[in-house]
């Protein structure tokens, strides 16, 4: 009932125009084939028993854990943490309960580097240029997740495709075998992209206060069917929103760049602007510097 009023709440303010972002339909139920399976509960016996292995959740009951919840179980018996509702969901061939708690959070231990700005450039063949004002350029890798399991994947799919599947009525077993062999490559996938961009945003965020990054249009990024795959592989909107709200919780500042400002053609000597330059070209001498 609370998911749906707030469901309707929002349809109704994005009607209005109070609500910002991108427009919200009417409401509608959810199957249980397209949509995620997901339960929420906020009321009932909800705890992390003794033990560290075992979750005790609303008409479930008792559950062991395959992961130890000893970080969660330290702050609820130390009385820093409070548990306000819980959420399973299926997710990547794997059941996952996730504890919404209201934490009471220490001092963030401040950026090594209080007083340096960092400008964040992200693109395909470096997954992000880091370039601060006291003129340190540090290049990071694209690590291509997506890329390097790109050969197995399509094999993979030959296989699934050459199977009884459920476009035919029934699935076979050997199409829900060769199908879940292929997902466990898309999990695997997906965990090492967002365990690296993760790592990556800590990275920057332990060092730099002050973080600019630019204001990247993704979803049109995205409609390039060149383009596209690189872009989604990246991540590049996981690492704008991971700087933004890491950056709070340190305290930091992060400045989100005009979309149109011409950083890349702008002479970081003498200003001057480039009037065109190619996708191709990555570094270009000045015609105008002295230098």
């Amino acid at each position: 009932m609370a998911n749906a009023a707030a469901a309707f709440d929002n349809y109704s303010k994005s009607k209005q125009g109070v609500r910002a972002g991108r427009r919200m339909g009417r409401p509608r139920r959810k199957s249980k084939r397209g949509a995620r399976l997901s339960c929420r509960f906020t009321t009932g016996s909800i705890r992390v028993e003794p033990d560290r292995r075992h979750v005790t959740l609303p008409r479930l009951g008792t559950i062991r854990t395959h992961e130890n919840t000893r970080k969660l179980h330290r702050r609820l018996a130390a009385g820093t943490a409070r548990i306000l509702s819980a959420t399973v969901t299926y997710t990547r061939g794997r059941w996952f309960v996730s504890f919404q708690v209201e934490v009471i959070r220490d001092a963030r231990t401040p950026a090594r580097q209080p007083d340096t700005v960092v400008g964040v450039d992200l693109g395909v063949k470096h997954l992000a240029v880091l370039a601060d004002n006291t003129g340190k350029i540090t290049y990071v890798p694209n690590p291509g997740h997506y890329d390097n399991a790109l050969a197995r994947l399509r094999r993979l799919s030959r296989r699934v495709s050459r199977r009884r599947g459920p476009d035919r009525r029934t699935a076979s077993r050997r199409w829900v075998k060769a199908d879940a062999e292929r997902n466990r490559v898309h999990h695997r996938v997906a965990n090492l992209r967002t365990d690296a961009l993760h790592q990556l945003t800590t990275q920057i965020r332990a060092q730099y206060a002050t973080v600019v990054v630019e204001d990247l249009n993704v979803a049109g990024m995205l409609a390039n069917r060149r383009l596209a795959r690189k872009v989604a592989d990246a991540g590049f909107g996981q690492i704008r929103r991971q700087l933004t709200y890491k950056g709070e919780w340190a305290s930091g500042v992060t400045v989100k760049a005009d979309r149109w400002f011409p950083s890349s053609k702008t002479c970081s000597d003498c200003g001057a602007v480039k009037a065109k330059l190619p996708l191709h070209v990555r570094v270009f001498a000045c015609e105008q510097s002295p230098w």
